[in-house]
């Protein structure tokens, strides 16, 4: 058998090296293509069979809403970190209510506690060292009353923005009560004590002047 002179044997490699890759190519146009269309109407390809599609979500599900801390802007979150705002007010309470639209309207987000009750009272005072309300604490620094210009002073120096920055859809937590009763707490005010056992309902305290029936707790405002 006669070979083939070495100037042909480039060309019979690279004429192998195409018939491959032709049929290469045949292989693959001639794989099976499966086609499917999902609930949503999506239309998929696949080299394999699906058994079944996928359920497409609901179109009205959407995420979570985020917490309010992270629905602030930057800025304002950046402040609130260093200095957190916390209210804390009284029903029939005037000046708490002004002192609550400040913060409203400058759009200070704020934690509000309120204090009804003489256990909310006493928390007040330990935490304050008076019964005057509206309390304010931000960051560390405390206000006691309302006035304005002495609030206004406070939340400038703290950095909060003179106008609201705050998102169309921000919610401000709801008030809680300072010394929220615990189950513990009012079956030991409902047990009468053993001293007084068979001697009839105890006699109350001795009224002050701040003491009314709407001021249970004797705050001052």
């Amino acid at each position: 058998m006669q070979s083939l002179p070495s100037f042909h044997r480039p060309l019979l490699l690279a004429a192998a090296s195409l018939a491959l890759a032709a049929s290469l190519v045949q292989a693959a146009s001639a794989q099976m293509i499966y086609r499917s269309v999902g609930p949503d109407g999506r239309l998929t390809f696949s080299d394999r069979e699906l058994s079944a599609a996928r359920p497409a979500a609901p179109a009205d599900v959407r995420a979570p809403a985020p917490p309010a801390g992270d629905a602030l802007p930057y800025a304002l979150r950046e402040v609130q970190a260093r200095f957190p705002v916390t209210l804390y007010t009284a029903g029939n309470c005037s000046p708490c209510a002004s002192a609550r639209a400040l913060l409203t309207l400058r759009g200070i987000p704020f934690t509000e506690f309120t204090v009804q009750t003489d256990a909310d009272a006493q928390a007040l005072r330990a935490l304050s060292g008076q019964d005057l309300l509206p309390f304010a604490t931000i960051g560390r620094q405390h206000v006691s009353g309302f006035a304005a210009d002495e609030w206004r002073q406070y939340l400038d120096a703290a950095g909060y923005p003179q106008t609201s920055g705050l998102p169309a859809n921000y919610r401000p937590p709801a008030p809680r009560a300072l010394a929220p009763v615990t189950p513990a707490r009012a079956a030991a005010a409902a047990a009468p004590s053993s001293g007084t056992a068979g001697r009839g309902a105890p006699t109350p305290p001795p009224s002050t002047s701040r003491v009314t029936p709407t001021n249970p707790a004797g705050l001052s405002f």
